[in-house]
């Protein structure tokens, strides 16, 4: 009976009801606390099978202003399912909510002390303390990784992956026209707008996303109707709207370093950002860095994501892959599954090679 299941499905649909149960990926919770929950992912088995092969863990930082259940969507659409697929064993940074009261909160609090001390814990729970971590981040959650490891030379980190990570501000609209209006009166009144907010609102963060996926909004009538009796098409795209609606917002410093330093400024396509008094040099990182982006990205341009070529020319080693997706489809879905995370396997298998 295909179609009386598809009309009880678009019935669950007008209803507001999900048309498959949330299954997240096995996992436990290691600490919690205000914006740095740790969880790991794997049983011990795995873990130990992970340490006797060698392979360092792997830490996966969220971006800011995106839940951190981006890497555990769904089965099909999992991060965490494809690293534990690998052999690796994953963890996962959760900055969790950000709200007014965190409006003092600026890029120095993850890259200073929530990345940092989540790989001390990653190490200890991992019951190697003398092995390595590498990082994997979507995003902004590249551009903290970068910081953390600019800034902190000495932890312990041997790679860093960025997917879809932003490195060139003016190759991004619409940025750059933003610029141009705003650059007779200097970035001074968006500041404060920003500091008056405490941020980004979560309401507005999820706005822009939606505004950069209108043409999925339009078409969703359509492709309803058309997968009427495919669940799982229909469940992948709950997953999707439940992902834009759980967005949480920017926090106030935070938003505004992003407008002044990386927009306004566009400090990170020269490599060197500055924090008052305060300088990190993104081109001093001596790490292999493996990078990925999208033409048909339309949040962070195939251009944006492929400068950090550029920027770390000097790294050991530096890898770009383009593998043509949405923004999110970089991290979840057929593609990432085909493409981006058997070329993040590749790149770290080639690193457990070397150290071996």
């Amino acid at each position: 009976m295909p179609m009386l299941d598809g009309v009880r499905t678009l019935y669950r649909l007008t209803r507001g009801e999900r048309v498959a149960d949330d299954q997240p990926t096995s996992h436990v919770t290691l600490s919690e606390g205000r914006h740095r929950t740790l969880r790991r992912y794997g049983t011990t088995d795995d873990v130990d099978a992970a340490l006797s092969a060698g392979r360092p863990p792997v830490l996966l930082i969220p971006p800011l202003a995106v839940p951190a259940r981006c890497y555990d969507l769904a089965p099909d659409m999992s991060v965490v399912a494809a690293v534990l697929a690998t052999g690796r064993i994953p963890y996962v940074v959760d900055f969790g909510e950000m709200g007014y009261a965190d409006r003092y909160l600026g890029f120095e609090d993850f890259c200073d002390d929530i990345v940092p001390d989540a790989i001390g814990q990653v190490l200890a729970d991992y019951g190697d303390t003398s092995s390595t971590v590498d990082l994997a981040a979507w995003s902004l959650g590249g551009t903290v990784a970068f910081l953390t490891a600019a800034a902190h030379p000495d932890l312990p980190v041997r790679s860093i992956t960025a997917v879809g990570t932003p490195l060139n501000y003016s190759l991004v609209q619409p940025y750059p026209l933003v610029k141009t209006l705003i650059r007779p009166i200097g970035p001074a009144p968006v500041t404060y707008a920003l500091k008056a907010m405490g941020g980004i609102p979560a309401p507005l963060v999820r706005l822009g996303y939606r505004a950069t996926a209108w043409e999925r909004e339009i078409k969703k009538p359509g492709y309803i109707l058309r997968n009427a009796d495919n669940t799982e098409a229909l469940a992948r795209m709950q997953v999707i709207d439940w992902f834009q609606e759980t967005l949480p917002g920017y926090p106030g410093k935070l938003a505004e370093q992003m407008w002044e330093n990386l927009v306004f400024r566009d400090e990170i396509a020269g490599g060197v950002l500055r924090f008052g008094d305060r300088s990190i040099d993104l081109t001093s990182i001596a790490l292999p860095i493996q990078l990925f982006g999208s033409h048909r990205d339309a949040i962070v341009s195939w251009g944006a994501a492929r400068h950090g070529v550029e920027i770390f020319a000097d790294s050991p080693e530096v890898h770009f892959t383009t593998v043509e997706t949405s923004h999110l489809g970089l991290i979840a879905g057929s593609e990432a599954t085909a493409q981006t995370w058997p070329r993040v396997d590749e790149f770290l298998a080639g690193l457990d090679r070397v150290g071996a």
